[in-house]
């Protein structure tokens, strides 16, 4: 190791060189793996470790053939060339090869110039000197039985006096001046810690912010924007700074444009000084998003997919020297792996979410005298699916099926098992068969399908005519019963096992009697802490008339649970009684994802449900708002969206439900660009706060649901508002 050691630094000193390099060939003779590198750093990270011999590197190119092999850095404006650095430095190496022996090869790494010279006709011949002397050194280790042979991981050692000291008109100075290798330490602290956080990063807001620490701020960067490259398009990530402008300009760019960002996407990184190339206003870097192949010492069939750019820019002009252009490159290196695993890992969490989605009532049925909610809350782990599930089943004969359950685990298989679960209960609830009934069939049915997985059922049948409420459990909480006085009450019923045992079980029932304005509350464990059900508790806390509005109670319910560590179903159903509060009069449409024409029948159905109810003077108002909030869930949530009216007593209430979880925010106008870009999307909710007396956006299990409720107004009275 000592004859290496001197020899690279050597070849170091006297080529002037950033760093050097031995490459010795494995015992097959198949791959070369470097031995020993020496130099300053960032320049000795940037060598490779292996390589087979067919390689597109100097070292592997002058193991092929006498003389120097050279690999330079081309234009860095010109079109990518396979085989180019990706690094900011020339290459120079020579065959190591004595007596018909061949050992490797000896390289050296510079900093590329402004000039772009290369290695001189005495650079070459210094090398070869070098790499001579060190054969000869090698074939007499070798013929007295010495393995030359490289070991598992390469020899980093330092060279003093390779490392460049800054000049004068480079705007960042790095370390202390005049320490030796302070410059090339500092810039690896920015890159080690941002590889920490990156490692620790869950999102892309919080790739971006690492970013922001680790990147822009040391770099006196004025922007930032991180852009995916998907389906021959860029599509901003995310963006910090003064970059608005920026980000609009790269959002759905074609891939294959000219653009710099495009060409730094097709996995070319352009360092633009801001002095006439490219950007005559300020700097900027674009760096594609992907793990160089250079550092990468697995054998892989292909390269290394772009997946993004990352783009930066200042606010004057200034130049990279060639350690900021190394160490920048290796942090693109990073920051490309924390964007494809968070992308992929989104993608997983929409195929969760989606098929959760899908096996939840798209709708709760309607039906006269009992009125109803629900909501779904995933888990913490949302990469996971959750088994639990909620259903209303409207039957014939006045009788109303409400039912919530849970399977057992986290997982796809969870998920599966809950469709199958809750089509059997609708099913057997459909046949005619009292609740107890239901779940003894359910029960058979997963025994015969081997189920794995036990599951949890709670099954109350709603008598609308006679407030006559049946329960059965399976395992599961009681349902709570919050009474017209304020009170709760659970509505007891024999515990039973839970379904999937053995399928052998028998289910027991209790019935009890509903007075009018009971709010009847299934829910499963997810909605309280574990050995601490509080939810009769949170149940009656707050105003003594809080079920009068059941989407307020529940979003009340679900914002008090703790914790997230399971998902959680609640279901909610306010039994109004006979006579209560006049007629229900209540209306569905529905539009199809994308069709704007939908928005004009919106408002046709709405006016003429009103027209028909002997609301004409309440049309005006809500056909602007249905307008609104139709318009903005076929743009934004990019959905099917259901409409529903419903008019009962001195309250009309309209709902407009689409798949898109994230609330609807009313933004106000704003003097940036920035500011007003996000404005735009919530301003029609500022009309629909000033027409309509309530309104509240809820989640549900598929999506969201933005509500109102306007005053009915009595006959020879004036509006209500």
């Amino acid at each position: 190791m000592a004859v290496l050691q001197r020899a690279v630094d050597r070849a170091a000193r006297r080529l002037d060189a950033v760093a050097a390099a031995v490459y010795l060939l494995t015992d097959d003779g198949g791959e070369l793996r470097a031995a020993l590198i020496g130099g300053s750093p960032p320049s000795v990270l940037t060598l490779p470790g292996r390589m087979s011999l067919d390689a597109p590197y100097a070292s592997a190119r002058a193991l092929a053939g006498p003389g120097v092999a050279v690999l330079a850095e081309p234009d860095p404006l010109a079109a990518p060339e396979h085989g180019a650095l990706a690094y900011p430095y020339t290459v120079a190496s020579v065959r190591l090869a004595a007596a018909s022996r061949r050992f490797g090869s000896l390289t050296v790494v510079r900093t590329e110039t402004g000039a772009g010279e290369g290695y001189d006709e005495e650079d070459h011949r210094r090398l070869a000197l070098i790499g001579d002397r060190l054969a000869g050194l090698l074939a007499g280790l070798d013929a007295r039985g010495a393995a030359v042979v490289p070991g598992n991981l390469p020899a980093l050692v330092p060279v003093f006096g390779t490392e460049r000291h800054p000049a004068a008109r480079w705007t960042t100075a790095w370390g202390v001046p005049g320490v030796p290798g302070s410059a090339g330490m500092t810039l690896l602290y920015a890159l080690q810690r941002l590889t920490e956080m990156l490692n620790r990063a869950t999102t892309m807001e919080h790739v971006v912010r690492a970013a922001e620490y680790c990147v822009v701020t040391p770099l006196d960067a004025r922007a930032l924007v991180l852009a995916s490259a998907a389906e021959g398009r860029l599509w901003v990530l995310g963006h910090s700074g003064d970059s608005s402008f920026q980000a609009r300009e790269l959002h759905g760019a074609a891939q294959h444009g000219d653009i710099p960002a495009a060409r730094a996407a097709r996995g070319r990184a352009l360092f633009l000084s801001g002095d006439g190339v490219g950007d005559r206003t300020g700097a900027a870097v674009h760096l594609p998003l992907v793990g160089s192949r250079h550092v990468l010492d697995l054998p892989m069939d292909e390269g290394p997919p772009v997946v993004g750019v990352c783009c930066l820019s200042f606010t004057g002009p200034r130049v990279f020297p060639p350690e900021e252009r190394a160490v920048l490159t290796m942090m693109a290196g990073r920051l490309g792996a924390a964007v494809q695993r968070i992308e992929l890992s989104t993608g997983r969490q929409s195929l969760v979410e989606s098929t959760q989605k899908r096996l939840l009532p798209a709708a709760l049925a309607e039906t006269p005298g009992l009125t109803t909610t629900a909501r779904y809350r995933p888990a913490r782990a949302t990469d996971e699916a959750g088994g639990d599930w909620y259903d209303v089943i409207t039957l014939q004969d006045d009788r109303v099926i409400l039912v919530v359950g849970d399977v057992e685990g986290h997982a796809l298989e969870s998920a599966a098992l809950m469709g199958q679960l809750r089509t059997a209960v609708a099913a057997y609830a459909g046949e005619g068969h009292d609740p107890a009934a239901v779940l003894e069939r359910t029960d058979r049915l997963l025994a015969r399908l081997g189920a794995e997985r036990l599951a949890t059922c709670c099954v109350v049948d709603v008598d609308t005519g006679t407030g006559a409420a049946q329960v059965a459990l399976a395992g599961h909480p009681a349902p709570l019963a919050l009474m017209p006085d304020g009170t709760a009450r659970p509505l007891t019923a024999p515990p039973n096992v839970p379904l999937g045992l053995d399928g052998r079980g028998t289910f027991g029932s209790r019935e009890h009697t509903l007075a009018p304005g009971t709010v009847l509350t299934l829910y499963s464990d997810g909605l309280h802490a574990p050995n601490d059900d509080d939810v009769r508790a949170r149940l009656t806390t707050g105003d003594r008339g809080a079920g009068d509005d059941l989407e307020l109670l529940a979003d009340r319910l679900l914002e008090g649970a703790a914790g997230r560590g399971d998902d959680a179903a609640l279901l909610l159903a306010r039994y109004e009684g006979t006579g209560v509060g006049g007629p229900l009069r209540a209306a569905r449409f529905h539009i199809q994802r994308r069709d704007l024409r939908g928005v004009g029948q919106a408002r046709g159905f709405v006016h003429e449900c009103l027209r028909d109810w002997g609301l004409s003077d309440l049309s005006a108002d809500l056909t602007l708002i249905t307008s609104e909030l139709v318009t903005n869930a076929l743009i934004h949530a990019g959905s099917d969206v259901d409409l529903r009216l419903r008019a009962s007593g001195d309250r009309l209430r309209l709902e407009v439900r689409d798949s898109e979880s994230d609330p609807p925010v009313p933004a106000a106008y704003s003097l940036t660009d920035e500011g007003s870009a996000r404005a735009e999307h919530g301003r029609g909710l500022f009309l629909v706060d000033a027409l309509a007396g309530t309104w509240h956006t809820s989640p549900n299990g598929r999506g969201k649901t933005v509500w109102l409720e306007m005053g009915i107004p009595r006959a020879g009275a004036g509006p209500v508002e």
